[in-house]
Protein backbone atom coordinates (compact mmCIF):
# COMPACT_ATOMS: atom_id res chain seq x y z
CA UNK A 1 0.00 0.00 0.00
CA UNK A 2 2.93 2.32 -0.67
CA UNK A 3 2.23 4.94 -3.33
CA UNK A 4 4.04 5.30 -6.63
CA UNK A 5 3.39 9.05 -6.61
CA UNK A 6 2.31 11.58 -3.98
CA UNK A 7 -1.22 12.97 -3.87
CA UNK A 8 -1.75 15.28 -0.90
CA UNK A 9 1.98 15.96 -0.73
CA UNK A 10 2.64 16.47 -4.43
CA UNK A 11 3.68 20.07 -3.77
CA UNK A 12 5.37 19.27 -0.44
CA UNK A 13 8.68 17.37 -0.72
CA UNK A 14 8.60 14.37 1.63
CA UNK A 15 10.42 11.09 1.86
CA UNK A 16 10.63 9.01 -0.30
CA UNK A 17 9.95 11.42 -3.17
CA UNK A 18 12.27 14.30 -2.24
CA UNK A 19 14.31 15.85 0.54
CA UNK A 20 12.06 17.70 3.01
CA UNK A 21 14.74 20.38 3.25
CA UNK A 22 13.41 21.58 -0.11
CA UNK A 23 10.01 22.46 1.35
CA UNK A 24 8.73 25.99 0.79
CA UNK A 25 5.39 27.61 1.41
CA UNK A 26 3.17 27.40 -1.68
CA UNK A 27 1.59 30.80 -2.33
CA UNK A 28 -1.79 31.28 -3.95
CA UNK A 29 -0.14 32.15 -7.27
CA UNK A 30 2.11 29.09 -7.18
CA UNK A 31 -0.83 26.90 -6.25
CA UNK A 32 -2.82 28.12 -9.24
CA UNK A 33 0.12 27.63 -11.62
CA UNK A 34 0.38 23.97 -10.55
CA UNK A 35 -3.28 23.20 -11.22
CA UNK A 36 -4.75 24.54 -8.03
CA UNK A 37 -8.41 25.61 -7.90
CA UNK A 38 -9.20 23.74 -11.12
CA UNK A 39 -11.12 21.19 -9.05
CA UNK A 40 -13.17 24.04 -7.58
CA UNK A 41 -13.87 25.29 -11.09
CA UNK A 42 -15.02 21.79 -12.07
CA UNK A 43 -17.18 21.51 -8.95
CA UNK A 44 -18.88 24.83 -9.68
CA UNK A 45 -19.87 23.45 -13.08
CA UNK A 46 -21.68 20.60 -11.31
CA UNK A 47 -24.90 20.60 -9.36
CA UNK A 48 -24.08 20.67 -5.63
CA UNK A 49 -25.93 17.39 -5.08
CA UNK A 50 -23.71 15.75 -7.70
CA UNK A 51 -20.60 16.93 -5.85
CA UNK A 52 -21.94 15.36 -2.66
CA UNK A 53 -22.61 12.14 -4.56
CA UNK A 54 -19.04 11.97 -5.88
CA UNK A 55 -17.72 12.28 -2.35
CA UNK A 56 -20.16 9.60 -1.19
CA UNK A 57 -19.08 7.32 -4.04
CA UNK A 58 -15.42 7.79 -3.08
CA UNK A 59 -16.22 6.45 0.41
CA UNK A 60 -13.82 9.03 1.83
CA UNK A 61 -13.70 8.52 5.59
CA UNK A 62 -12.86 11.31 7.99
CA UNK A 63 -9.16 11.74 8.70
CA UNK A 64 -9.61 13.41 12.07
CA UNK A 65 -9.88 10.23 14.13
CA UNK A 66 -13.41 8.81 14.00
CA UNK A 67 -13.30 7.71 10.35
CA UNK A 68 -16.95 8.58 9.66
CA UNK A 69 -17.81 8.72 5.92
CA UNK A 70 -17.52 12.33 4.77
CA UNK A 71 -20.24 12.22 2.10
CA UNK A 72 -22.69 10.57 4.49
CA UNK A 73 -22.06 13.34 7.03
CA UNK A 74 -22.74 15.94 4.35
CA UNK A 75 -26.00 14.16 3.55
CA UNK A 76 -27.31 14.75 7.08
CA UNK A 77 -27.84 18.45 6.40
CA UNK A 78 -31.45 19.61 6.13
CA UNK A 79 -32.68 21.51 3.10
CA UNK A 80 -31.47 25.12 2.95
CA UNK A 81 -34.00 27.55 4.44
CA UNK A 82 -32.33 30.85 3.63
CA UNK A 83 -30.54 31.11 6.98
CA UNK A 84 -26.84 30.82 7.77
CA UNK A 85 -25.14 27.44 7.38
CA UNK A 86 -21.62 26.77 8.59
CA UNK A 87 -18.51 24.73 7.91
CA UNK A 88 -16.16 24.29 10.89
CA UNK A 89 -12.68 23.08 10.00
CA UNK A 90 -10.97 21.14 12.77
CA UNK A 91 -7.26 22.00 12.92
CA UNK A 92 -6.99 21.55 16.68
CA UNK A 93 -4.69 18.50 16.29
CA UNK A 94 -3.98 18.29 20.03
CA UNK A 95 -3.87 14.48 20.18
CA UNK A 96 -0.35 13.59 21.41
CA UNK A 97 1.72 12.03 18.65
CA UNK A 98 -0.27 13.71 15.87
CA UNK A 99 1.21 16.34 13.57
CA UNK A 100 0.09 15.46 10.03
CA UNK A 101 -2.40 18.34 9.50
CA UNK A 102 0.34 20.77 10.46
CA UNK A 103 2.30 19.74 7.35
CA UNK A 104 -0.56 20.79 5.05
CA UNK A 105 -1.05 24.12 6.80
CA UNK A 106 2.68 24.84 6.90
CA UNK A 107 3.34 24.32 3.21
CA UNK A 108 0.17 23.93 1.10
CA UNK A 109 -2.67 25.82 2.80
CA UNK A 110 -4.48 26.57 -0.47
CA UNK A 111 -5.04 22.85 -1.02
CA UNK A 112 -7.08 22.92 2.19
CA UNK A 113 -8.83 26.16 1.22
CA UNK A 114 -9.86 24.64 -2.11
CA UNK A 115 -11.39 21.72 -0.25
CA UNK A 116 -13.21 24.17 2.00
CA UNK A 117 -14.63 26.07 -0.97
CA UNK A 118 -15.81 22.84 -2.64
CA UNK A 119 -17.42 21.61 0.58
CA UNK A 120 -19.23 24.93 1.02
CA UNK A 121 -20.55 24.79 -2.55
CA UNK A 122 -21.64 21.16 -2.27
CA UNK A 123 -23.43 21.65 1.04
CA UNK A 124 -24.55 25.26 0.54
CA UNK A 125 -22.59 26.50 3.54
CA UNK A 126 -22.05 30.25 3.40
CA UNK A 127 -19.60 30.70 6.28
CA UNK A 128 -16.48 28.73 7.17
CA UNK A 129 -14.53 28.92 10.43
CA UNK A 130 -11.02 27.50 10.36
CA UNK A 131 -10.40 26.50 13.99
CA UNK A 132 -6.68 26.15 14.76
CA UNK A 133 -5.11 25.19 18.08
CA UNK A 134 -3.58 27.96 20.14
CA UNK A 135 -0.09 26.44 20.10
CA UNK A 136 0.04 26.62 16.28
CA UNK A 137 1.10 30.26 16.30
CA UNK A 138 3.19 30.13 13.13
CA UNK A 139 0.60 28.00 11.35
CA UNK A 140 -2.14 30.48 12.27
CA UNK A 141 -0.17 33.27 10.57
CA UNK A 142 0.41 31.12 7.48
CA UNK A 143 -3.28 30.23 7.20
CA UNK A 144 -4.37 33.82 7.82
CA UNK A 145 -2.14 34.95 4.96
CA UNK A 146 -3.47 32.17 2.70
CA UNK A 147 -7.08 33.15 3.45
CA UNK A 148 -6.24 36.76 2.60
CA UNK A 149 -4.69 35.60 -0.69
CA UNK A 150 -7.81 33.56 -1.43
CA UNK A 151 -9.96 36.66 -0.93
CA UNK A 152 -7.68 38.66 -3.23
CA UNK A 153 -7.96 35.90 -5.83
CA UNK A 154 -11.76 35.97 -5.55
CA UNK A 155 -12.09 32.45 -4.12
CA UNK A 156 -14.03 33.82 -1.15
CA UNK A 157 -15.88 37.07 -0.72
CA UNK A 158 -19.17 38.81 -1.52
CA UNK A 159 -18.87 38.49 -5.32
CA UNK A 160 -19.37 34.71 -5.13
CA UNK A 161 -17.06 31.73 -5.31
CA UNK A 162 -14.25 31.88 -7.87
CA UNK A 163 -14.62 35.60 -8.52
CA UNK A 164 -18.29 35.40 -9.40
CA UNK A 165 -18.33 32.09 -11.30
CA UNK A 166 -21.42 31.54 -9.16
CA UNK A 167 -23.44 34.01 -7.13
CA UNK A 168 -23.09 31.75 -4.09
CA UNK A 169 -20.76 33.64 -1.76
CA UNK A 170 -18.69 32.16 1.05
CA UNK A 171 -16.91 33.94 3.88
CA UNK A 172 -13.93 32.22 5.52
CA UNK A 173 -12.51 33.17 8.92
CA UNK A 174 -9.63 31.95 11.07
CA UNK A 175 -10.43 31.24 14.72
CA UNK A 176 -7.60 30.51 17.16
CA UNK A 177 -8.22 28.23 20.09
CA UNK A 178 -6.73 28.66 23.55
CA UNK A 179 -4.88 25.34 23.72
CA UNK A 180 -7.50 22.98 25.18
CA UNK A 181 -7.32 19.36 24.01
CA UNK A 182 -11.05 18.97 24.46
CA UNK A 183 -11.72 21.45 21.64
CA UNK A 184 -10.69 18.72 19.21
CA UNK A 185 -14.06 17.15 19.99
CA UNK A 186 -16.42 18.62 17.42
CA UNK A 187 -19.03 20.08 19.76
CA UNK A 188 -16.36 21.44 22.12
CA UNK A 189 -14.88 23.10 19.04
CA UNK A 190 -18.26 24.67 18.21
CA UNK A 191 -18.61 26.01 21.74
CA UNK A 192 -15.14 27.58 21.48
CA UNK A 193 -15.93 29.26 18.14
CA UNK A 194 -19.04 30.75 19.76
CA UNK A 195 -16.78 32.30 22.39
CA UNK A 196 -17.73 29.96 25.19
CA UNK A 197 -15.75 27.56 27.32
CA UNK A 198 -14.76 24.50 25.27
CA UNK A 199 -17.19 22.03 26.81
CA UNK A 200 -18.57 19.23 24.62
CA UNK A 201 -22.32 19.26 24.09
CA UNK A 202 -24.82 16.49 24.59
CA UNK A 203 -25.91 14.85 21.32
CA UNK A 204 -28.47 14.76 19.79
CA UNK A 205 -29.05 17.26 18.33
CA UNK A 206 -26.05 16.69 16.08
CA UNK A 207 -24.17 19.60 14.48
CA UNK A 208 -25.61 18.95 11.01
CA UNK A 209 -29.01 19.87 12.44
CA UNK A 210 -28.10 22.29 15.22
CA UNK A 211 -24.46 23.34 15.29
CA UNK A 212 -22.82 26.75 15.34
CA UNK A 213 -25.18 29.39 16.72
CA UNK A 214 -28.00 26.86 16.50
CA UNK A 215 -27.70 26.51 12.72
CA UNK A 216 -26.82 23.52 10.47
CA UNK A 217 -23.07 22.90 10.58
CA UNK A 218 -20.60 20.45 9.10
CA UNK A 219 -17.36 19.75 10.97
CA UNK A 220 -14.52 18.34 8.86
CA UNK A 221 -10.84 17.68 9.49
CA UNK A 222 -8.06 19.46 7.57
CA UNK A 223 -6.76 16.31 5.84
CA UNK A 224 -10.29 15.24 4.91
CA UNK A 225 -10.92 18.54 3.13
CA UNK A 226 -7.49 18.46 1.43
CA UNK A 227 -8.51 15.19 -0.23
CA UNK A 228 -11.71 16.64 -1.74
CA UNK A 229 -10.11 18.53 -4.70
CA UNK A 230 -8.26 15.38 -5.80
CA UNK A 231 -11.44 13.30 -5.69
CA UNK A 232 -13.35 15.89 -7.72
CA UNK A 233 -10.50 16.22 -10.22
CA UNK A 234 -9.75 12.50 -10.70
CA UNK A 235 -13.00 10.81 -9.75
CA UNK A 236 -14.32 8.51 -7.07
CA UNK A 237 -13.15 5.37 -8.90
CA UNK A 238 -9.56 6.61 -8.82
CA UNK A 239 -9.78 7.21 -5.05
CA UNK A 240 -11.24 3.76 -4.37
CA UNK A 241 -8.37 2.28 -6.37
CA UNK A 242 -6.04 3.32 -3.54
CA UNK A 243 -6.14 1.67 -0.14
CA UNK A 244 -7.79 -1.62 0.75
CA UNK A 245 -11.02 -3.47 1.32
CA UNK A 246 -12.06 -4.55 4.79
CA UNK A 247 -11.09 -8.09 5.77
CA UNK A 248 -13.70 -8.31 8.54
CA UNK A 249 -16.85 -7.18 6.77
CA UNK A 250 -16.59 -3.48 7.66
CA UNK A 251 -16.58 -0.40 5.37
CA UNK A 252 -13.48 -0.18 3.19
CA UNK A 253 -10.35 1.87 3.82
CA UNK A 254 -9.85 3.77 0.56
CA UNK A 255 -7.47 6.54 -0.39
CA UNK A 256 -4.17 7.94 0.78
CA UNK A 257 -3.29 8.75 4.37
CA UNK A 258 -0.79 11.08 5.96
CA UNK A 259 1.03 9.35 8.81
CA UNK A 260 3.23 11.21 11.25
CA UNK A 261 5.80 8.83 12.68
CA UNK A 262 7.58 9.78 15.90
CA UNK A 263 9.47 8.08 18.71
CA UNK A 264 12.36 5.65 18.48
CA UNK A 265 12.94 5.60 14.72
CA UNK A 266 15.92 6.69 12.67
CA UNK A 267 13.89 8.97 10.43
CA UNK A 268 10.75 10.43 12.00
CA UNK A 269 8.46 12.60 9.91
CA UNK A 270 5.23 12.77 7.91
CA UNK A 271 4.79 10.23 5.12
CA UNK A 272 1.97 9.67 2.63
CA UNK A 273 0.90 6.06 2.11
CA UNK A 274 -2.16 4.18 0.95
CA UNK A 275 -4.43 2.96 3.72
CA UNK A 276 -3.51 -0.62 4.57
CA UNK A 277 0.26 -0.03 4.66
CA UNK A 278 1.92 -2.22 7.28
CA UNK A 279 3.64 -0.56 10.23
CA UNK A 280 6.72 -2.78 10.10
CA UNK A 281 7.30 -2.00 6.44
CA UNK A 282 6.80 1.72 7.02
CA UNK A 283 9.40 1.64 9.79
CA UNK A 284 11.96 -0.67 8.20
CA UNK A 285 12.04 0.58 4.60
CA UNK A 286 15.09 2.68 3.76
CA UNK A 287 13.00 5.19 1.81
CA UNK A 288 10.73 5.78 4.81
CA UNK A 289 11.80 5.51 8.49
CA UNK A 290 15.03 3.48 8.05
CA UNK A 291 14.42 1.21 11.02
CA UNK A 292 14.25 1.53 14.78
CA UNK A 293 16.67 4.04 16.28
CA UNK A 294 20.14 2.73 17.01
CA UNK A 295 19.25 -0.75 15.79
CA UNK A 296 17.29 -1.49 18.95
CA UNK A 297 14.39 -3.93 18.77
CA UNK A 298 10.79 -2.83 18.35
CA UNK A 299 8.67 -3.18 21.48
CA UNK A 300 5.38 -1.32 21.06
CA UNK A 301 3.50 1.20 18.95
CA UNK A 302 0.64 3.60 19.54
CA UNK A 303 -0.72 3.63 15.97
CA UNK A 304 -3.00 6.64 15.91
CA UNK A 305 -2.76 9.06 18.81
CA UNK A 306 -2.48 8.04 22.45
CA UNK A 307 -6.22 7.54 23.03
CA UNK A 308 -6.36 4.65 20.56
CA UNK A 309 -4.42 2.12 22.67
CA UNK A 310 -1.22 0.21 22.02
CA UNK A 311 0.15 -2.61 19.87
CA UNK A 312 2.71 -5.06 21.28
CA UNK A 313 5.69 -6.96 19.82
CA UNK A 314 3.48 -9.52 18.06
CA UNK A 315 1.52 -6.79 16.28
CA UNK A 316 4.40 -5.02 14.49
CA UNK A 317 2.95 -6.00 11.10
CA UNK A 318 -0.45 -4.41 11.81
CA UNK A 319 -2.07 -2.68 8.84
CA UNK A 320 -2.86 1.02 9.10
CA UNK A 321 -6.50 0.81 8.03
CA UNK A 322 -9.89 1.25 9.66
CA UNK A 323 -10.05 -2.45 10.61
CA UNK A 324 -7.14 -2.08 13.03
CA UNK A 325 -9.32 -1.57 16.08
CA UNK A 326 -11.34 -4.77 15.79
CA UNK A 327 -8.37 -6.83 14.60
CA UNK A 328 -5.86 -5.81 17.27
CA UNK A 329 -7.93 -4.93 20.33
CA UNK A 330 -7.55 -1.16 20.28
CA UNK A 331 -10.12 1.62 19.85
CA UNK A 332 -9.36 2.36 16.21
CA UNK A 333 -7.06 3.90 13.62
CA UNK A 334 -7.46 7.41 14.98
CA UNK A 335 -5.16 9.85 13.23
CA UNK A 336 -2.87 7.06 11.98
CA UNK A 337 0.24 8.69 13.43
CA UNK A 338 2.40 5.91 14.94
CA UNK A 339 4.50 6.59 18.02
CA UNK A 340 7.21 3.94 18.19
CA UNK A 341 8.80 2.47 21.34
CA UNK A 342 11.97 0.40 21.47
CA UNK A 343 12.94 -2.46 23.75
CA UNK A 344 14.19 -0.18 26.50
CA UNK A 345 10.88 1.63 27.05
CA UNK A 346 9.26 1.48 30.49
CA UNK A 347 5.58 0.82 29.73
CA UNK A 348 4.48 1.72 33.28
CA UNK A 349 5.99 5.16 32.75
CA UNK A 350 4.26 5.44 29.36
CA UNK A 351 0.87 4.62 30.92
CA UNK A 352 1.45 7.10 33.76
CA UNK A 353 2.43 9.88 31.37
CA UNK A 354 -0.65 9.32 29.19
CA UNK A 355 -2.92 9.27 32.25
CA UNK A 356 -1.40 12.56 33.43
CA UNK A 357 -2.24 14.13 30.09
CA UNK A 358 -5.87 13.03 30.13
CA UNK A 359 -6.29 14.03 33.78
CA UNK A 360 -5.10 17.55 32.97
CA UNK A 361 -7.21 17.86 29.81
CA UNK A 362 -10.54 16.60 31.16
CA UNK A 363 -13.08 19.43 31.00
CA UNK A 364 -14.66 18.19 34.23
CA UNK A 365 -18.27 17.98 33.11
CA UNK A 366 -18.65 14.23 33.61
CA UNK A 367 -17.92 12.56 36.95
CA UNK A 368 -16.48 9.32 35.48
CA UNK A 369 -13.94 11.31 33.49
CA UNK A 370 -13.15 14.02 36.02
CA UNK A 371 -12.73 11.70 39.01
CA UNK A 372 -11.69 8.55 37.15
CA UNK A 373 -8.78 10.16 35.30
CA UNK A 374 -7.33 11.47 38.59
CA UNK A 375 -7.77 8.10 40.25
CA UNK A 376 -6.10 6.26 37.36
CA UNK A 377 -3.18 8.66 37.42
CA UNK A 378 -2.64 8.30 41.20
CA UNK A 379 -2.69 4.50 40.92
CA UNK A 380 -0.14 4.57 38.11
CA UNK A 381 2.15 6.87 40.10
CA UNK A 382 1.93 4.37 42.95
CA UNK A 383 2.81 1.52 40.62
CA UNK A 384 5.68 3.38 38.98
CA UNK A 385 7.21 4.23 42.35
CA UNK A 386 6.93 0.63 43.53
CA UNK A 387 4.51 1.34 46.40
CA UNK A 388 1.46 -0.47 44.98
CA UNK A 389 -0.04 -3.73 46.17
CA UNK A 390 -1.61 -6.48 44.05
CA UNK A 391 -5.14 -5.18 44.47
CA UNK A 392 -4.05 -1.75 43.14
CA UNK A 393 -3.41 -3.23 39.69
CA UNK A 394 -6.85 -4.83 39.66
CA UNK A 395 -8.35 -1.58 40.89
CA UNK A 396 -6.57 0.31 38.09
CA UNK A 397 -8.16 -1.81 35.36
CA UNK A 398 -11.54 -1.66 37.10
CA UNK A 399 -11.52 2.13 37.39
CA UNK A 400 -10.29 2.60 33.80
CA UNK A 401 -12.94 0.22 32.49
CA UNK A 402 -15.65 1.99 34.48
CA UNK A 403 -14.74 5.34 32.92
CA UNK A 404 -15.99 4.29 29.49
CA UNK A 405 -15.75 1.81 26.68
CA UNK A 406 -16.70 3.24 23.32
CA UNK A 407 -19.50 4.11 23.11
CA UNK A 408 -19.31 5.13 26.76
CA UNK A 409 -21.51 6.91 29.24
CA UNK A 410 -19.86 10.34 29.16
CA UNK A 411 -20.61 13.30 26.89
CA UNK A 412 -17.46 12.89 24.78
CA UNK A 413 -14.80 10.27 24.19
CA UNK A 414 -12.06 11.53 26.51
CA UNK A 415 -13.00 9.02 29.21
CA UNK A 416 -13.04 6.25 26.61
CA UNK A 417 -9.62 7.33 25.37
CA UNK A 418 -8.20 7.20 28.89
CA UNK A 419 -9.59 3.71 29.34
CA UNK A 420 -8.33 2.34 26.03
CA UNK A 421 -4.88 3.85 26.43
CA UNK A 422 -4.31 2.56 29.96
CA UNK A 423 -6.20 -0.74 29.70
CA UNK A 424 -4.45 -1.91 26.53
CA UNK A 425 -1.01 -1.10 27.95
CA UNK A 426 -1.78 -3.01 31.16
CA UNK A 427 -3.27 -5.93 29.24
CA UNK A 428 -0.43 -6.29 26.75
CA UNK A 429 2.44 -5.53 29.15
CA UNK A 430 0.99 -6.79 32.43
CA UNK A 431 4.22 -8.44 33.55
CA UNK A 432 5.91 -5.03 33.74
CA UNK A 433 3.18 -3.76 36.05
CA UNK A 434 3.25 -6.88 38.21
CA UNK A 435 7.02 -6.49 38.59
CA UNK A 436 6.43 -3.12 40.31
CA UNK A 437 4.15 -4.59 42.99
CA UNK A 438 5.19 -5.42 46.52
CA UNK A 439 8.01 -4.60 48.95
CA UNK A 440 10.75 -5.78 46.60
CA UNK A 441 9.54 -3.37 43.93
CA UNK A 442 9.59 -0.53 46.44
CA UNK A 443 13.19 -1.37 47.32
CA UNK A 444 14.19 -1.40 43.62
CA UNK A 445 12.46 1.93 43.06
CA UNK A 446 14.61 3.64 45.72
CA UNK A 447 17.97 2.23 44.57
Amino acid sequence: MFLSEPVLTKRIPTWPWADPAERTLISGGQYTKTGGYEALRAALAMDPTDVVQVVKDSQLRGRGGAGFPCGVKWGFLPEADGGRRYLAINCDEAEPGTFKDRLLVDYDPHQVLEGIAIACWACKLDTAFFFIRGEYRHQAKVMEQAIQEAYEMGIFGPKGLMGGATDFAVECHLHRGAGAYICGEETGLLEAIEGKRGWPRLKPPFPAIKGLFGRPTIVNNVETLAAIPHIIERGAAWWTGIGCESTIGQPASYGTKLVGVSGHVNRPGVFEVGLGARIDQLIERDDYCQGMKGGRAYKACIPGGVSMGILDQSEYAAELDFDIGRKYGIMGLGTACPTMFDEGTDMVMVARNIARFFMNESCGQCTPCREGSQWVYKLLVKLEQGHAKAHDLDLLTEVAGSMGTMPGSTICGLADGTNWAVSTIVKKFRSEFEARIGPSAAVRATT
